[in-house]
């Protein structure tokens, strides 16, 4: 759900009634993510107050309409006590063999996008993949990503440059992210510790690990637009990413619960240590 005009957002009966031009009435069961796009929106605490108890994802965008905040309850779960002295627990062995499996997940989805874009350097990143070592030591993801890059985006890409294209890959995987936290705290985690990502000044180290293997969902989308500009429409279509259908645990699922389906399976991989616990998705080529 995104609110983009200027509009007063408040709850009566289980319903966000969105308050514009036109009066809007959406059940809050039909929301997992709430994106306030316009700087003029107004809305209650009490509303703030249910979506948060329902564990809805509610994302504030900044004046240039990019996300700037979130907001993450203090209790996502009942056991929250329970799960953080569990995710301080967990072995550091063991996280460094999901963390392996994370990011040998990302390069294989890195190829299978290469490979659908009839790229020849799909076959690199098969071969990077075959070197992966524990804690991927050798750093076969950051060659991966070089040669992944220039092949989608062009010899001259980079990251770091200030143009259309990173500006929608950026908020694409702000979008991930904020998905990602989500369930992290809709299960009793804490956001700030993670598995490889340790920045002190990122409050969001776990969910990017999580993430990891879902950037080229974005990455697709973004390839497959085309970027004279971007604004409301362009963003849209890089938010309906989580609408998408993909395979998971041998079912159809949206993108959206897929990631709800595969993050549960890292919290028990990490909790059992059994990284074959972990469920990973399969894009429909």
């Amino acid at each position: 759900m995104v609110i983009s005009q200027r509009a007063k957002l408040d709850l009566k009966l289980n319903y966000l009634v969105v308050r514009g031009d036109t009066v809007t009435k959406i059940h809050l069961g039909e929301i997992s993510i709430l994106m306030i796009e316009n700087t003029a929106v107004s809305l209650t605490v009490s509303l703030l107050s249910e979506l948060m108890k329902r564990k809805i994802k509610v994302i504030f965008c900044d004046e240039k309409r990019n996300p700037s905040s979130e907001l993450i309850p203090y209790y996502g779960s009942h056991d929250t006590s329970a799960k953080v002295k569990d995710q301080l627990a967990w072995k550091l062995s063991t996280k460094d063999l999901v963390w392996t499996e994370i990011v040998t997940e990302k390069i294989r989805q890195q190829k299978n996008l290469l490979q659908l874009r009839g790229h020849s350097e799909a076959e690199m990143l098969e071969e990077y993949i075959s070197q992966i070592e524990f804690k991927d030591i050798t750093n076969r993801e950051g060659h991966a990503a070089k040669v992944y890059f220039n092949a989608l985006f062009g010899m001259n890409f980079t990251r770091t440059a200030d143009n259309t294209l990173n500006a929608a890959l950026n908020y694409g995987y702000s979008i991930l992210l904020s998905t990602f936290n989500r369930e992290i705290a809709a299960n009793g985690y804490i956001t700030q510790i993670g598995l490889y990502h340790d920045n002190m000044f990122n409050q969001f180290n776990f969910a990017s690990d999580l993430m990891e293997p879902f950037r080229p969902m974005i990455d697709r989308q973004v390839v497959e637009m085309t970027l004279q500009n971007f604004e409301h429409e362009e963003k849209m279509q890089i938010v309906n990413v989580l609408n998408k259908n993909v395979i998971i645990d041998g079912k159809k699922n949206f993108l959206n619960n897929a990631i709800k389906i595969y993050c549960k399976s890292v919290f028990d991989a990490l909790h059992q240590e059994d990284v074959s616990l972990i469920r990973f998705y399969r894009n429909e080529l």
